[in-house]
């Protein structure tokens, strides 16, 4: 049975139309009925609960991120109501229709990207995400595996829509990046900060070009809570390579004005 959640989560994504400049993305607001986003801000972790991304995922200069990933070991620590309001959402948003939904969303792209590649398998993750003041990331495009990301906003008011993700274009036309480290912002041209609104969500499709970051959060006493789901390239799959950043293969995802 679906929940009014993820039905009216599927409506919204199935219908979004793309923006494709300067790379495929689109943004939604009120993308989960209110009632449930009154329930989603509930059951917020306690900060506590939250593990600095540097310990959970062995990255350095992100001292300001804390995470909590949506699988049974890490909800295991929360207590029982907000793990079950959480394990229910894992349960129908990861390994499940809402990656079916995402896949067939972003077909035409992934098509283009994984062209003479047999054997693609893809796998999700959630995550749970916390940033602190001083919070901050430089433009990048995000790590070769990537193939979606999506930033489910979750502020619990209007007072941080200056804090959403920027979308930049290099200063240098032919610039591109196939993934990995974060750039100098003064090369760069921030085009767009989308408003970090309640209940909003921000999705895009990784490419050599899909620069994006955060612009540095400046507010004091700042908690920047956000759902974090992205869809990788499994490890192993694929004929040659599982990381499709070779120059021939990333030379085809191009979207340029």
């Amino acid at each position: 049975m679906f929940s009014d959640a993820e039905l009216q989560l599927a409506y919204k994504v199935g219908n979004a139309p793309f923006s494709m400049f300067p790379y495929p993305h689109f943004y939604i607001p009120e993308v989960f009925p209110a009632d449930f986003y009154r329930q989603l801000q509930q059951n917020l972790p306690d900060p506590q609960a939250m593990i600095p991304i540097e310990e959970a995922r062995q990255l350095k200069g992100y001292k300001e991120r804390f995470v909590l990933g949506l699988d049974a070991k890490n909800l295991a620590t929360l207590p029982a109501a907000k793990k079950a309001f959480w394990s229910d959402l894992a349960g129908w948003m990861v390994g499940a229709n809402f990656r079916s939904l995402i896949l067939k969303k972003f077909q035409p792209f992934i098509d283009q990207r994984f062209a003479g590649i047999d054997g693609m398998e893809f796998y999700d993750e959630a995550l749970l995400v916390q940033d602190i003041t001083n919070y901050k990331l430089g433009p990048h495009t995000d790590t070769p595996r990537k193939v979606v990301t999506i930033l489910f906003y979750l502020p619990p008011d209007d007072t941080q829509r200056h804090m959403g993700t920027s979308l930049y274009l290099p200063k240098d036309a032919e610039f591109t990046c196939p993934g990995g480290p974060h750039h100098d912002r003064e090369k760069f041209v921030r085009l767009h900060t989308n408003p970090f609104a309640p209940n909003s969500m921000f999705a895009f499709f990784k490419t050599d070009n899909s620069f994006h970051g955060v612009e540095p959060v400046a507010d004091p006493d700042c908690r920047r809570w956000l759902l974090l789901y992205d869809i990788f390239l499994r490890p192993g799959a694929g004929a040659q390579t599982a990381v499709p950043a070779a120059p021939d293969l990333q030379s085809k995802v191009k979207f340029t004005f």
